[in-house]
């Protein structure tokens, strides 16, 4: 099975050896998603929804890098540090999900930069 790395323009060097898809029989599985900047910092410290915008935007790029849409998402795995950022990171969450909704789940854990409140991981069928 040949696979692609699916790598944005102006994309950072992530933090650890993956690259932010990979594409395979017209799958995409997009890395798990921080709120980082180009230096690898994390953005918008403290603020749930600004953070979950920024996540999704950075997936939205690799997901289009490849040929598709959000809509062409089918599954996300959702990380949070606490749940009083659930209902924030829900209201941006329905943003870019406005119709029919993907497969999803989401758990409380311990992100790898303290200031990241929300990590998402997200496979696509594209074409």
């Amino acid at each position: 099975m040949p696979k692609k790395a699916i790598i944005p323009a102006g994309t950072s060097t992530p933090i650890a050896p993956f690259v932010p898809g990979s594409m395979a029989d017209n799958i995409l599985y997009v890395s798990g998603t921080l709120p980082f900047d180009e230096n690898n910092d994390v953005v918008h410290v403290g603020d749930a929804e600004a953070q979950t915008r920024h996540v999704l935007e950075t997936i939205k790029s690799v997901i289009e890098e490849a040929g598709g849409t959000m809509d062409d998402v089918t599954f996300n795995s959702i990380f949070i540090t606490d749940w009083d950022n659930y209902a924030a990171v829900n209201k941006v969450y329905a943003e870019y999900f406005p119709g029919e909704k993907p497969a999803r789940y989401c758990i409380k854990v311990g992100l790898v930069k303290p200031e990241a409140l929300i990590e998402i991981a997200s496979t696509a069928h594209i074409g």
